[in-house]
């Protein structure tokens, strides 16, 4: 799944063009690594540091955290990308001004945050006009989903989540309402949830079969969406026309009807 996200990734923010771009989440993913703006941070909070272990800005060396301890033995086994900084904050309030980003990328960050509607507010509050969304999230409405709902059941979800899924229809509704545009959608992971090479293997075949016969039915989709914003375009200076009066009604002139002569 990773190695399919990372591919789509690097093909969506080539031709992205700007100068500031922000990758929210999941740092296990290089969602920037082909994309050529100037500015690209990498933004995290503490649900970031809880899910895998990361450098601690300004800690000594082999200092991580782990579950949200701080961890000395373990010797750190992520870092952040050469040529990126790295922004700690949290993501329902991120600290950049309005209107000031151009790009940003969100892998799975909805699925992870306490209120995924506030976050999308955000990125609607500091992407530029014209600016670009890309979400990447797990799709409900497939076998995955279904196996993630069984095991909610049970109490093992196979997904980690700490919300419920968010489908691919109720995601497009929502972007709408913050006035983005979608601009195009992919679907990828067709095979049943497996844990083993083996059996993965075997269903190799779906990945080509549910990409054109079931499409929408991919266990995680990529959107990318474009926010727009109506404005105002200069006419010149109003010219001001005088009202044209209406024609006032008159009554008409009536003739009296020459009377005729009783002699004649």
């Amino acid at each position: 799944m990773l190695d399919w996200e990372q591919e789509q990734l690097d093909r969506m923010v080539s031709n992205i063009f700007g100068y500031h771009a922000l990758q929210i989440g999941l740092p296990q993913l290089d969602a920037l690594r082909e994309n050529r703006m100037s500015c690209r941070a990498l933004v995290l909070d503490g649900a970031s540091a809880a899910s895998a272990p990361y450098v601690v800005p300004g800690a000594a060396s082999g200092t991580t955290i782990n579950g949200g301890r701080i961890d000395t033995s373990a010797a750190p086994s992520l870092h952040a990308p050469a040529g990126r900084s790295t922004v700690w904050c949290d993501h329902l309030d991120l600290p950049f001004e309005a209107q000031s980003v151009d790009l940003i990328v969100m892998p799975h960050t909805l699925e992870f945050t306490s209120d995924p509607h506030r976050l999308l507010r955000e990125a609607e509050r500091v992407l530029m006009p014209e600016g670009q969304l890309v979400i990447v999230g797990f799709n409900s409405l497939s076998l995955w989903g279904a196996r993630q709902s069984a095991g909610k059941l049970t109490g093992r979800p196979f997904l980690p989540a700490r919300q419920d899924l968010i489908a691919f229809t109720r995601l497009k509704d929502w972007i709408k309402l913050l006035g983005f545009e979608l601009e195009r959608g992919r679907f990828g992971c067709y095979r049943p949830p497996l844990s083993t090479d083996k059996w993965l293997g075997r269903y190799g075949f779906m990945e080509a079969a549910g990409d054109r016969w079931w499409a929408i039915f991919g266990a995680v989709y990529m959107v990318t969406a474009i926010k727009r914003v109506r404005g105002m375009r200069l006419v010149g200076s109003l010219k001001v026309k005088k009202p044209v009066l209406a024609p006032s009604l008159k009554a008409a002139a009536t003739t009296p009807s020459p009377t005729r002569n009783k002699d004649s």
